[in-house]
């Protein structure tokens, strides 16, 4: 079964390249071969971190789970399919790193990895949400500690860690 994947592979790869040549010339189909796959190693590493950011926004709560997992596979996908030789493969793993089309095929992935393993649930229950809130002085400070307070559980309340 794999050696008749990989024929069908050759032989869709090869009639490409022949059309492709036949339509614009070798010279030509050969430079699109070439720029096709450093058009795809530019948005790989771009897209890449978006994908990274996205796999951080979903641990804080800001992106589903489901939503991270699925562009990161494919854009996982697109890049291994810019690096198997060919004119096919390299267009279809640029239209998996494409942000449009992602946003296109993500919602299908989405809904297949739910069927398929079932929702996922939230890792944490954590209200945070960037700012900390002192609930004895009542004050907000976005991203800043405004207290340290630590509770072994022996003492009869909080005591302070450092200077507030």
């Amino acid at each position: 079964m794999t050696a008749v994947l990989f024929v069908l592979y050759l032989v869709v790869e090869i009639a490409a390249f022949v059309g492709l040549a036949q339509l614009i010339g070798a010279g030509w189909a050969l430079l699109a071969l070439i720029a096709v796959s450093g058009v795809g190693l530019l948005l790989l590493g771009a897209q890449g971190r978006r994908v990274f950011d996205r796999f951080r926004r979903a641990a804080r709560g800001e992106v589903t789970a489901e939503s991270a997992v699925a562009d990161g596979l494919l854009v996982a996908t697109g890049s291994v399919l810019l690096f198997v030789p060919g004119l096919v493969t390299g267009l279809v793993g640029l239209l998996a790193l494409f942000p449009p089309t992602r946003a296109l095929i993500r919602p299908v992935l989405e809904k297949l990895g739910t069927r398929r393993f079932g929702p996922t649930t939230p890792s944490t229950t954590s209200p945070y949400r960037g700012m900390v809130v002192d609930a004895d002085s009542g004050d907000v400070v976005d991203g800043v500690v405004v207290g340290q307070w630590y509770d072994d559980g022996h003492s009869a309340g909080p005591r302070a860690l450092g200077s507030a």
